[in-house]
């Protein structure tokens, strides 16, 4: 590729729209929109791949133009936005789990800022969603999205992404799978929850002097979190298999 070809007025504008892209997934995609991570080093690292992908970069299919410009950079962000609800998705069944888990023992109260999302959490769905964010670290998501991105350079043109019908059926149906998937999750915590208030109102009836405030509720929480230990395990195979259909998922984006 000769000097003069790069500094090209098709390769600067396709040199833009690639920084776009990248900075676009960097903001959505999880792990790379971590709220910890300064602004300042998002964008830098959009650079970074921006310079690595750019000798990939196809030649640009499209007209020089302000308008033609402004379309292409809100269709790469567009694309950076699915992608990265279509993740989200398939990683907040693990923190929609854990506020049902967090209600069943109690603790819906006790919540704190998540700091990868901002926003406030209870602690059990900032627990999960903090270990949950561990394991997938140790199964490379960060390579996988630089895969995607790598193909994405072939299959999508820079500033030619569209949606379509099979996008929002799938968000949808997405959406709807969290929660059912969420609930699976929850399921043997909420269901020994329930037992156990069954267990604590027989005593009730036949003790009138137990007192379920002082002995009731540290024992459902006991049993809570010995079930949460025994089902960790699961819980974080059932998250990489959502992420890896996610990721399968984005294949439809081409």
């Amino acid at each position: 590729m000769e000097w003069a070809q790069i500094f090209s007025e098709d390769f600067i504008v396709g040199f833009v729209l690639l920084f776009f892209r990248m900075a676009a997934l960097f903001l959505a995609v999880p792990i790379f929109s971590h709220k910890n991570i300064p602004m300042t080093i998002k964008a830098a690292m959009a650079f970074f791949f921006t310079v690595v992908f750019y000798p990939s970069m196809p030649p640009l299919d499209m007209p020089i133009n302000t308008a033609a410009i402004i379309l292409a950079i809100l269709s790469e962000f567009m694309l950076g936005l699915v992608v990265g609800i279509v993740l989200l998705l398939a990683y907040n069944v693990i923190t929609f789990a854990g506020g049902l888990i967090s209600f069943m023992m109690g603790f819906s109260m006790a919540s704190a800022i998540d700091p990868q999302t901002g926003v406030s959490m209870p602690i059990i769905s900032q627990f999960l969603s903090l270990m949950g964010l561990m394991v997938l670290l140790s199964l490379n998501l960060h390579h996988w999205v630089l895969l995607f991105i790598d193909k994405s350079l072939q299959a999508v043109p820079l500033g030619g992404f569209m949606m379509s019908e099979d996008i929002f059926h799938y968000v949808i149906n997405a959406a709807s799978n969290m929660f059912i998937v969420g609930f699976m999750i929850a399921f043997p915590i909420i269901a020994l929850s329930w037992l156990a208030d069954v267990i604590f109102g027989m005593l009730m009836k036949t003790m009138p002097q137990f007192n379920l405030l002082v002995i009731g509720f540290p024992i459902k929480i006991m049993v809570a979190f010995v079930v949460l230990i025994a089902t960790f395990a699961s819980s974080m195979l059932i998250l990489k298999g959502q992420m890896m259909e996610a990721f399968n998922a984005l294949t439809m984006l081409f």
